[in-house]
């Protein structure tokens, strides 16, 4: 078993990290270990995949086509089934 400690945080803190660890349906423990590596450092971002993602946002914000979510919703709803069909013959 893991040994645990507890640690003080200020309340807005707290409320990010349940709020931040719910919308992943992980524990606070499990978030926070995301975001560590085993050594205990942090774990850097990909600065190229952070630089796409910013290309991608800023295409939408310049109004590219997007997908409506139910549309995507429904789709998904198909894997597995005999009515799935890919994204580009649906």
């Amino acid at each position: 078993m893991t040994a645990t400690r507890k640690i003080e945080i200020d309340e807005t803190t707290a409320k990010t990290l349940e709020h931040l660890a719910a919308a992943r349906g992980v524990t606070i423990s499990e978030l926070l270990s995301e975001l560590l590596d085993r050594d205990g450092e942090p774990i850097e971002a990909d600065k190229a995949e952070i630089a796409e993602l910013d290309r991608r946002w800023a295409r939408i914000e310049a109004g590219a086509k997007t997908i409506p979510h139910d549309d995507v919703v429904r789709w998904l709803d198909t894997w597995g089934t005999p009515a799935f069909r890919p994204w580009r013959d649906r």
